[in-house]
């Protein structure tokens, strides 16, 4: 790939009222593409507080905002799309639901066929995940070669997420389209925007 990958931010698991800002301070700072609501086990109820607390910081910066899994609140919240965690079973429902313009992602774990469904059923971008230690999906590691194969042969575009360090970021700079972030800098210990500058500098090169 010609083009350096750029950053898909994923938000804490958990939201709080200092959330808006941090993020805003990420997307000023950052060449961000995408931002998905990512919050474990929240109620609709929520989502919907911080989906209209981010939406506003998103799309000010004309930054999409999606959200995990709940793709029934998309048109309710406003939002621009969904990722789907479980792979290419829903994405052609959802799709017919949201209609084309809607993003519609799916997660495919290390899966080459499911990823393939899932781009053949619609899906805008297909995410291949944990690339390093990361809880994401049973647990099982999408290798380098994988990504490779895919951005020879599929123009769908990728995403590698997951456990990424600057290292694994640095690995999979030529070979994927974006790098997803979320756990990998919120909790870290030098703070969320020096850890993403340490993976942003390594798509550089």
């Amino acid at each position: 790939m010609a083009e350096a990958p750029r950053l898909y931010l994923l938000t804490p698991p958990v939201f709080g009222p200092e959330l808006p800002d941090r993020v805003a301070a990420l997307l000023d700072g950052f060449d961000i593409a995408c931002l998905r609501l990512a919050l474990a086990t929240a109620s609709e109820e929520e989502i919907a507080r911080a989906a209209d607390a981010l939406r506003p910081v998103a799309h000010a910066r004309d930054v999409p905002l999606v959200v995990a899994d709940h793709h029934r609140l998309v048109p309710r919240l406003g939002l621009d799309g969904v990722h789907l965690g479980d792979g290419s079973r829903q994405v052609r429902a959802v799709r017919q639901a949201l209609g084309k313009d809607a993003i519609v992602g799916a997660h495919a774990r290390a899966s080459r066929h499911e990823g393939m469904t899932a781009g053949e059923l619609g899906a805008d971008y297909v995410s291949f995940g944990p690339v390093g230690a990361s809880g994401l999906g049973d647990g099982t590691v999408a290798p380098p070669e994988l990504f490779s194969w895919w951005s020879e042969m599929i123009e769908v575009p990728v995403v590698a997420e997951g456990g990424v360090t600057p290292a694994l970021a640095g690995e999979l700079a030529g070979i994927v389209d974006f790098i997803a972030v979320g756990p990998e800098i919120w909790a870290a210990p030098e703070g969320e925007g020096a850890a993403l500058a340490a993976i942003a500098a390594r798509l550089r090169g």
